[in-house]
């Protein structure tokens, strides 16, 4: 969880907006030279980022259908909202559950991402998250995915009041 204490200031936007880009593939000298400063200016940002709980992890972007997994699918549920939190975090072990977010309003509250091989694998799926206390209420096969980082995170938009 995110320390409420810890503010960012424009030096970590910047240095959010270049990871999200890229975390890979960006070091910490390029992000330093592109912004004007020390590479370990940058790094003690990128720790301190991490350590407030700013900056949660880094992911890995995988093309399930190329890795053999034909069904990404999205799983729209509904929990009751006095037990949403536990049982989100529940469905997290169920096999096949790649992601999973919670949403405030509506009937429709968890949105799980699951990833299976067949028609069967999805129904396993269903019916474990069913078991857990997840009303299925819809699935749709997701074909593709895009993100892009935070604009407000760029050198364009830091310090505006926008």
């Amino acid at each position: 969880m995110a320390d409420p204490e810890y503010a960012i200031d424009d030096l970590d936007r910047q240095i959010i907006h270049a990871l999200q880009r890229d975390a890979r593939h960006t070091a910490a000298s390029e992000i330093a030279e592109s912004l004007d400063v020390s590479a370990r200016t940058v790094r003690n940002r990128i720790t301190n980022l991490e350590d407030a709980g700013v900056i949660r992890g880094y992911d890995v972007d995988v093309d399930y259908e190329a890795a053999g997994y034909q069904l990404h699918t999205l799983v729209v549920c509904t929990a009751p909202i006095h037990e949403r939190e536990e049982i989100a975090r529940r469905a997290l072990d169920v096999d096949g559950v790649v992601a999973l977010r919670e949403v405030m309003t509506g009937a429709d509250n968890v949105y799980v991402e699951v990833v299976g091989v067949d028609g069967n694998d999805l129904s396993r799926i269903g019916r474990d998250l069913n078991d857990i206390g997840l009303e299925v209420v819809d699935e749709d096969i997701i074909r593709n995915e895009y993100t892009r980082p935070f604009h407000q995170f760029s050198a364009e938009t830091v310090g505006d009041d926008n």
